[in-house]
């Protein structure tokens, strides 16, 4: 692996800039429309008059076709990022899934929800990664870790907006209110000035947004493999233990009915508490993976409350435990942040907005199939925790081999 400098930049002072707030504001609008079907998964679908079977598997089969198009879009909007630039990613990300989630409250059928939510997915991808992207190049590294955090603490509060709509309002007119909002926020982002560095690396004779590139050599692959790995287990946490805790609580004999979209809100309000939290930590610890460490041991400790719950099995402790998973599991500001901070500027927004997209569709091909397998050779509980030692494992071993990136120079190419 060769690297090289770029000139010199200067980034913005600061970490409360105009792209600090409108990144916030997009990753919010981001989180609103990805976590409403899962907030709004029952109702949606009771509307269509499926029987409690039929809603636990078409919900499955929705968030996987959603996920699927994470993962594509991922790899479309992560290309684009390196080799239109960052803001166009940004706008073009949020007008696609804005339409889709307009559409969304149109649907009437399972098949139309699954293609619907597939096209939403493609869109979703671009969002955070390039904002990740964007502020970490015009915020400056001492401070970079903290403009991070708040742009994923400050979003993530939108799955509690979308719960609040969500009580209030029928969930057609929920995909409606998250459709507009996106596109108000199109109006935001007509004043947010590109990267500095994305100005620099165009001058360059280097190749951009390769995605290719990342599988090149050993040494390049295996940061882009280990920085999937390790967030893995939030979408553990969120797409199998909070998206189903109420199929889990019935099993575990909780006498309360749990309401998921209302264990979502809990889970997310925590995750804003500890994805701002976080940048403060690794700050103070000086790096990004004592940070992590401690994240994980908190979602560990939470995992195995969640699968004692029937000892003592009420819903309020159930929304109190999955309000706990959501905070081990706010290390997702860091952990898409390590990701941009790995790799050169030609390949960086490729890398930041694939990485994330990578662990989402992760549910889709890794997760949700190793959760279904084991529930076919032991019971919904068992197969439940064992697919989170599994994913945990995956998670330590990844962070263990992945290299520090706390205060790094960014200012290079990928050759």
């Amino acid at each position: 692996m060769m690297k090289a400098q770029l000139p010199a930049t200067k980034p913005a002072q600061g970490i409360f800039s105009l792209a600090v707030i409108v990144a916030a504001l997009g990753y919010f609008v981001d989180i609103y429309d990805l976590l409403l079907f899962s907030i709004i998964r029952v109702p949606s679908l009771q509307s269509f008059g499926l029987n409690k079977e039929q809603i636990t598997s078409g919900g499955e089969s929705i968030l996987m076709w959603q996920m699927a198009g994470l993962l594509i879009g991922g790899i479309i909007w992560g290309i684009m990022g390196d080799k239109r630039g960052r803001l166009s990613v940004l706008f073009g990300s949020i007008i696609l899934y804005s339409l889709a989630n307009i559409a969304n409250g149109f649907a009437k059928t399972v098949e139309q929800y699954e293609i619907i939510r597939f096209i939403a997915g493609l869109g979703l991808a671009g969002e955070l990664g390039a904002g990740i992207t964007l502020v970490s190049e015009l915020t400056p590294k001492e401070k970079r870790g903290i403009a991070t955090s708040l742009v994923a603490g400050i979003g993530l509060t939108g799955a509690v907006v979308a719960f609040v709509i969500k009580e209030n309002f029928n969930w057609r007119i929920c995909y409606f209110i998250g459709g507009g909002l996106g596109l108000l926020l199109l109006l935001l982002r007509i004043s947010v000035y590109e990267s500095g560095m994305f100005h620099q690396v165009k001058k360059q004779n280097v190749r951009r947004g390769n995605f290719f590139m990342l599988f090149a050599n050993a040494d390049r692959f295996k940061r882009y493999l280990f920085g999937i790995l390790i967030g893995l287990p939030t979408w553990y946490v969120i797409g199998i233990l909070v998206t189903f805790s109420g199929e889990f609580a019935e099993k575990m004999n909780v006498a309360e009915k749990i309401d998921p979209g209302k264990a979502v809100m809990y889970a997310y309000v925590a995750i804003s508490i500890g994805d701002i939290l976080v940048g403060f930590i690794s700050q103070w610890f000086r790096s990004r993976k004592k940070a992590l460490y401690l994240f994980y041991v908190i979602t560990a400790l939470f995992i195995a409350l969640f699968f004692t719950a029937q000892w003592n099995g009420s819903a309020a402790r159930m929304y109190l435990i999955c309000a706990g998973l959501g905070f081990g599991t706010g290390f997702w500001a860091i952990f898409v942040t390590m990701g941009a901070e790995q790799f050169g500027t030609n390949l960086r927004a490729t890398a930041a907005t694939t990485i994330p997209n990578m662990v989402r569709g992760m549910l889709t091909v890794l997760i949700l199939p190793l959760f279904k397998g084991l529930r076919g050779v032991t019971d919904y509980c068992t197969a439940g925790w064992i697919t989170g030692v599994i994913i945990m494992a995956i998670g330590v071993v990844a962070v263990i081999y992945t290299k520090e990136t706390f205060g790094k120079d960014l200012n290079y190419v990928e050759e």
